[in-house]
């Protein structure tokens, strides 16, 4: 079961104990092989029921981490290897087949910039329904407003429904409304993408100054120079399984060796 405080604390941790996750596969055999031989399904196989009838994936198993204030966690690993399955089992997405989960602290997942994004209500109307659904308080909204809107450089147009908005702007907007949060545990995958490169150095240090308001980082990237840039320890992963947690030189070398000697993200 997952368990959060709603009362804040001193300190924010974040406690797996031995999780599972497993997704029951539906539909044909035929569909089920056709993934497989492609290569699009991660984790381990695993058949049960009569006959073996019942196709899953065990998607984590037996993962147990214990994060507490300052850890900067990075999560490496071969595509389905399980990273974005465990961000997303830490944000209460995936319920686990088995084990536990405690959080204590503020749980900010960035997984969508825009989470209630409506494109008939104005830019500022958007910043409330955003701010609300990433968990600010209508008064810390208030609060930020200004800043938000600063930094969006949308000026005008956040009068404006948001479906009269470009790619760029929308992505600005997100970006700004996002990275307004004060987070306790920050759960990121692959970073934060912000526009156009006018605007990339701006965002590059809104993204490290809420890092830095973040008791508690986890992120999962493919880019080794990002985990070793932003994180103090780094978690491991294969088929699912944590192959090495500790300091980040440690396991990114672990992780390249299993890359040199061509290991397959399977078990």
């Amino acid at each position: 079961p997952l368990c959060r405080s709603e009362a804040l604390r001193p300190m924010a941790s974040l406690i797996l104990e031995r999780v599972t996750v497993d997704f029951p596969l539906y539909g044909s055999q035929r569909s089920f092989r056709s993934a497989l031989l492609s290569g699009r399904t991660g984790g381990a196989i695993r058949r049960d029921g009569k006959d073996g009838g019942r196709i899953s994936v065990r998607a984590l198993e037996d993962v147990t981490l214990d994060l507490h204030d300052g850890d900067r966690v990075g999560l490496v690993g071969h595509n389905g290897a399980g990273k974005s399955t465990l961000l997303r089992v830490m944000a209460g997405v995936y319920e686990p087949s088995g084990g536990r989960i405690a959080i204590e602290g503020r749980l900010s997942p960035l997984f969508n910039m825009s989470p209630g994004l409506d494109f008939d209500d104005t830019g500022y109307e958007n910043i409330v329904t955003c701010g609300l659904f990433l968990g600010m308080r209508r008064e810390e909204i208030e609060r930020k407003l200004p800043e938000i809107a600063g930094f969006s450089e949308l000026g005008e147009y956040l009068n404006l429904p948001a479906r009269t908005y470009s790619t760029g702007m929308l992505t600005r907007l997100g970006f700004a409304i996002a990275t307004a949060i004060d987070p306790e545990v920050l759960l990121l995958d692959e970073g934060l993408g912000a526009g156009d490169a006018r605007f990339t150095e701006r965002a590059k240090a809104r993204v490290g100054s809420l890092v830095n308001r973040s008791s508690i980082l986890v992120i999962a990237s493919h880019s080794d120079a990002l985990i070793e840039a932003m994180c103090n320890k780094a978690v491991l992963l294969r088929a699912g399984r944590v192959l090495e947690y500790g300091p980040v030189a440690g396991v990114i070398a672990a992780y390249r060796k299993l890359q040199a000697n061509g290991a397959a993200p399977g078990p």
